[in-house]
């Protein structure tokens, strides 16, 4: 069994000045990211306006797998033109880790 996470550093567009205007991006996002069958939460910068942190979450059988799952999760992230990917932080944890 395969576990593999990924959070996305996230830039918001200028007008999101309040937290209701951040949900506004964020939420469709989240919406979006669970159709590839991921865990997916707003996980930090909770606070912070002009930015978001989304983390996703898989499990398989197979290290392939979750890497194609994070891969395809990623692409739909940058590609996303309403917000900007500043960076991504991936793991993928296995039986033989301890």
């Amino acid at each position: 069994m395969y576990t593999g996470t990924a959070i996305f550093d996230l830039l918001l567009p200028g007008d999101s000045r309040s937290l209701k205007a951040k949900r506004s991006y964020v939420r469709p996002l989240v919406a979006y990211l669970r159709k590839f069958e991921v865990s997916v939460a707003e996980v930090g910068a909770l606070d912070l306006h002009g930015r978001a942190e989304i983390g996703v979450a898989v499990v398989a059988a197979e290290a392939g797998h979750v890497r194609e799952v994070l891969d395809s999760c990623e692409r739909a992230v940058a590609g996303r033109p309403e917000v900007e990917l500043l960076s991504v932080r991936r793991r993928l944890h296995g039986d033989d880790d301890e």
